[in-house]
């Protein structure tokens, strides 16, 4: 009889799974009858867990829009269970600006490729890698884990993490703290030293579409009172318009910690000249300083020579905690009283302390895997799922561990083309993770 070939490591694990999940197609359009893709991805992670004798809750908030959730018994009933989680949708890609099919899950020069590669089906691998190594080993963590993999992140979570919170709360029951995206990537200051940013705040989604009205007509008319002409009016102030600078406490200790070690100087009253030296992070880092409105989409008229009475656009507003009302109130001016402004997601920003014994696991974990390893916190200048989960009354953290090379431009892959996560970076975030999750 032949005996049994060893179960795989996790190292080569997380990158099989990693690929599996990159081939499946779940984007997010936006669109909650065509964003379908989720639930096959979600039936996906049931399988690998029930594989090893997991057994998990598939929840769809409408037809194929299905988010996993799934508990792992630990030691210490009495403790705060600790939510692991991670989404499962991802931005559109138009494959014609890709160098690889972005659904094809390519190995090449030591990357994964994919749509989703890091946002964020390489923390989704990395979960179920270690979960599916302690199954089989018989490992059990110091507490109760609950593994969430959501849909709809992409587009607010309506769909995904907020309806599990509001029609499911039960799943997160006893969950005291929790890890997600976006943080506890590498940078790299040196040889011997590297920070790794771990997210204690995001800022807050507020995402409004304007609307001018007009006086319909013939397009070879005199025309003074055209919808299109008062909207980009509008939409050109909003987008050419820079907030003013507001440090936060998260900012501030990040940028003097990191001014600090690089060895140049922090001026509270310029932080932007700090950030513009911190290379491949200053693009996350620069948005962290001010509110933000950015125009992404316009919409109006149906034939070339009528003028339409009615425009609309899509502003994407960031709102840094605590800035809300003045940033209205600010926007509001700059828009104007003869605009129409619709909310279509409203979701506030979050912040927490860096502190307590769940900050001090990270950090020993990333040192027990690099010596060079320094934890640092900052604030996403975009959002996450937290904002679902902190709902809930859970501290929630971003700590999905990657290693990455010093000349990677990290920020640039998030909704980028050509988006791709370093093998070895995968590898050593399953090692970060196990022992993390051993001693949380």
């Amino acid at each position: 009889m032949t005996a049994p070939s060893p179960p795989p490591a996790p190292t080569d694990e997380v990158v099989r799974i990693c690929r599996d999940l990159l081939r499946i197609d779940t984007t997010n359009t936006g669109d909650p009858l065509t964003s379908v893709g989720e639930r096959v991805a979600a039936e996906y992670v049931a399988e690998q867990l029930a594989e090893v004798g997991v057994t998990s809750t598939i929840v769809e908030s409408a037809p194929g829009r299905a988010s996993l959730v799934a508990r792992i018994s630990g030691t210490d009933p009495s403790r705060g269970a600790l939510l692991v989680h991670g989404h499962l949708d991802v931005v559109p890609a138009d494959a014609s600006e890709w160098s690889v099919p972005p659904f094809a899950g390519e190995l090449r020069d030591g990357y994964l490729w994919g749509r989703g590669a890091i946002d964020m089906k390489d923390f989704d691998a990395m979960v179920l890698a270690v979960v599916r190594d302690w199954q089989r080993s018989g490992t059990r963590p110091p507490r109760d884990i609950v593994l969430a993999f959501t849909a709809d992140e992409e587009a607010g979570g309506r769909h995904g993490a907020h309806h599990l919170v509001q029609r499911h709360p039960g799943l997160f029951d006893g969950c005291t703290e929790a890890i997600g995206e976006v943080g506890g990537f590498s940078y790299t200051v040196s040889d011997d030293l590297r920070l790794y940013l771990i997210e204690t705040a995001e800022k807050g989604i507020n995402w409004l579409r304007l609307h001018t009205r007009g006086r319909p007509g013939h397009g070879s008319m005199m025309h003074d009172d055209n919808a299109v002409t008062a909207l980009c009016e509008a939409v050109a102030r909003v987008g050419r318009h820079r907030f003013p600078i507001v440090v936060t406490p998260t900012v501030r200790d990040f940028l003097a910690e990191v001014s600090d070690l690089l060895g140049i100087e922090f001026d509270p009253d310029d932080p932007e000249s700090t950030i513009a030296k911190l290379g491949p992070i200053a693009n996350i880092i620069g948005a962290t300083v001010r509110n933000t409105a950015n125009p992404t989409r316009l919409d109006a008229g149906y034939k070339e020579n009528v003028i339409p009475g009615r425009a609309s656009a899509t502003i994407d507003c960031r709102v840094l905690p605590g800035q809300e009302t003045q940033f209205l109130a600010e926007l509001g001016q700059l828009i104007g009283p003869d605009v129409e402004i619709e909310h279509i997601e409203r979701q506030p920003a979050i912040e927490t302390t860096f502190d307590g014994a769940l900050v001090g696991a990270m950090a020993a974990a990333l040192r027990h895997a690099d010596p060079g390893a320094r934890t640092v916190p900052y604030m996403l200048s975009g959002g996450t799922d937290a904002k679902a989960f902190r709902q809930l009354g859970i501290r929630c953290f971003g700590f999905t561990p990657l290693r990455l090379p010093a000349e990677l431009n990290f920020s640039a892959l998030f909704h980028g083309i050509d988006e791709r996560v370093p093998v070895e970076g995968l590898q050593f975030g399953v090692h970060v993770l196990d022992r993390f999750l051993r001693q949380s």
